[in-house]
Parts: structure tokens; C-alpha cells; sequence
């Protein structure tokens, strides 16, 4: 089932570039998890049919109470960053045991539809991550393993922006910067189109992303290359805090962020993160 947030409430498309408006209580996806959850529009009333282009999709979740971000998580990516790390002489540098995961603003969430802003603060050197991004569906504490795809509602696109240099800065001990804030900037975690729920894919599922920066391609992988698998994340990281539905867990990203070739985004700038089976993620670059 895909399923959207839109200008006009929550949609379902039965039917390739064709929406189904749903007789539901809820604007957003969001509030339907923290409600009766996702089954609730498998069988809601339809109350009129759009096409895709007559309405203006949202972020599916317009607002989580948390996003959590887990880095190094493709083998491709791992191996550039500790590259990276041992040639500054941050040495020595090993793949990660487990997963490695910041907690980022729920603000920083924006539409399909809206810019990535540079901010003033920190315009030099923002970068992009394409990733997979999960959408929880139900509370999960020290969930186990075997019992994580229960909480999962589904899965969705996003796009992973970073400020590297205030990344940078936390990493070299800057007690005011830290990762977090590097990537909590408004707008910096572009999500959706659309929500696709956890039924539609097989675990481990194993689907190619791909990111394109003014049409050039820079990230192409595919989710089986994951180290820790989705299950795996939300059993870890319901460890240390209580996962509650809408909440949002961006997976990782493959080779080819941009700090890797010294080419970070500037005004004007389009970038498109694709997953296979979900949809394609445009987000324009302004300056604030």
C-alpha cells in the first residue's frame, strides 16, 4: 500500500499516478500512526479520486518526534570515511561492531516540494545522503530482533543533509558543535514522496538507491549492502530509547557523498534520491 500526505489529507494510490482521498480523521500519516495506525487506510471510505499532479504531497510524517540517523551503515560508505579518518591521522580506525546513531529536530523535516536552505551560519559545505528511510509504526522499548519488523510501518525516502564543518568541528572535540546539530538545520531531511507499508517489501529486503546531483549520478548501491539490517536497528536503538510511531530512522548512505570529492551543494542545485519500489526524492538548493 502506498500512502501520502497531502495538502488535501491522507491519500492511497490504488491506481499508478491516480490518488485515493481517505475518509479519515488525520491530515497527515503521522497522526494516523499515533492513532489507529496504517490498517486504518487499507480500508477507509474513498471520498474522491485525483490524479498524482492535482495535489501537493507533504512529507509523510510532517513532524516526528525524533528522526535517528545511523552512519557508516554501507560497507561502501564505512570504507571512504575511515579512509578519510586514517589519512587526518585519526588512527586506528576499524568497521564499526554496531550501529553508530545520532538523534536529530524532528523540525528539520520538509516536502517533497521544499528547498533544501543553505543556512548562513553554515553554507560552505552541505552535503547530501541518500537513504532509506523507516517509519515506525508502533512503540517499541528493548524490542528483540525477531520482533522488530512488528513495529515497522513502512519505508520511505530521505535525504541525510549535513553542515560537514560543523560536523567537523564536533568530531575534533568542539564542545559547542556537535553531529546532531550539523544536521538539524531546517530543511535538512527532505522525506517522502510517499509511504510504502512494511507488507509490500520481503526482509532482508534488497532494493537499489541512487542519488543524482544536476543529473549527474553519485550514489548507486543497493540496500542488501547494509552492515546492520533494518530489524537489527530497531531492536539497537530501542535499547536506548523508547521508538514511538511516526518516529523515523534514516538508514544510511553509500559511497559518494559529496565531502569525499570536496563537492558540496550549492544554490541551484538539484539532487534526487531514487529507491527502487518506493519513488524519487527532488529537493532544490537555495541560499537563505
Amino acid at each position: 500500500m502506498r500512502l501520502y500526505s497531502t495538502d488535501q489529507g491522507i491519500a492511497r494510490e490504488d491506481r499508478e499516478g491516480e490518488l485515493s482521498l481517505l475518509d479519515l480523521p488525520f491530515d497527515e500519516l503521522g497522526a494516523l500512526l499515533r492513532g489507529p495506525g496504517v490498517e486504518a487506510a487499507r480500508s477507509a471510505r474513498t471520498l474522491r479520486r485525483v490524479a498524482l499532479g492535482e495535489v501537493r504531497v507533504l512529507a509523510p510524517v510532517r513532524r516526528p518526534g525524533k528522526v535517528l540517523i545511523v552512519g557508516l551503515n554501507y560497507r561502501s560508505h564505512a570504507e571512504e570515511a575511515l579512509e578519510m579518518l586514517a589519512a587526518m591521522g585519526r588512527g586506528p580506525v576499524r568497521m564499526p561492531q554496531e550501529p553508530n546513531f545520532q538523534v536529530v529536530a524532528g523540525s528539520a523535516v520538509i516536502a517533497p516540494s521544499e528547498p533544501i536552505v543553505l543556512p548562513a551560519v553554515a553554507a560552505a559545505e552541505v552535503d547530501y545522503e541518500g537513504e532509506v528511510a523507516a517509519v515506525i509504526g508502533r512503540t517499541a522499548t528493548a524490542v528483540a530482533t525477531a520482533d522488530a519488523g512488528t513495529c515497522l510501518a513502512g519505508l520511505t525516502v530521505v535525504n541525510d543533509v549535513s553542515a560537514r564543518d560543523i560536523q567537523r568541528r564536533a568530531m575534533s572535540g568542539d564542545p559547542i558543535a556537535s553531529i546532531g546539530v550539523s544536521k538539524s538545520f531546517d530543511s535538512f531531511k527532505p522525506l517522502g514522496p510517499c509511504l510504502v507499508t512494511a507488507d509490500e517489501f520481503a526482509e532482508p529486503f534488497d532494493l537499489r538507491i541512487r542519488t543524482r546531483v544536476n543529473g549527474e549520478l553519485r550514489q548507486d548501491d543497493r540496500t542488501s549492502s547494509l552492515i546492520h539490517r533494518l530489524p537489527e536497528l530497531i531492536s539497537f536503538l530501542s535499547r536506548y530509547q523508547t521508538l514511538e510511531p511516526g518516529d523515523v530512522i534514516c538508514t544510511g548512505s553509500p559511497r559518494g557523498a559529496g565531502v569525499f570529492s570536496d563537492r558540496f551543494l550549492r544554490p541551484g542545485d538539484l539532487v534526487e534520491v531514487e529507491v527502487e519500489g518506493i519513488g524519487s526524492l527532488r529537493s532544490g538548493v537555495v541560499a537563505a
